[in-house]
């Protein structure tokens, strides 16, 4: 039997990469939320939406959950997020 060790470090030039531009204020805007889709992600992300919408006046949360916990965000997903103002991906177990 063999093992093979995988590196999850991005193998190219990082340097290319940029950062996203950070939202002035969330007020009116739209947050998305990419859950993993484990149960106490729930519990969570009903506060944390609440604390949105409250304290920072978020217009709109709309919540999605992958189809698969453990792999990345489906394409229709991914596609979806171009319409929120800032996407928060939410992992939970």
């Amino acid at each position: 039997m063999s093992l093979e060790i995988l590196d999850p470090t991005h193998e190219g030039d990082s340097g290319s990469f940029a950062l996203a531009s950070r939202l002035s204020v969330l007020e009116g805007t739209t947050v998305g939320i990419i859950s993993n889709g484990k149960k106490n992600t729930i519990p969570f992300f009903d506060s944390f939406e609440d604390e949105l919408k409250k304290t920072y006046g978020v217009a709109e949360v709309v919540r999605t959950i992958k189809s698969n916990y453990s792999a990345p965000a489906d394409a229709h997903l991914v596609e979806e997020a171009e319409n929120w103002d800032a996407v928060v991906a939410g992992i939970g177990d």
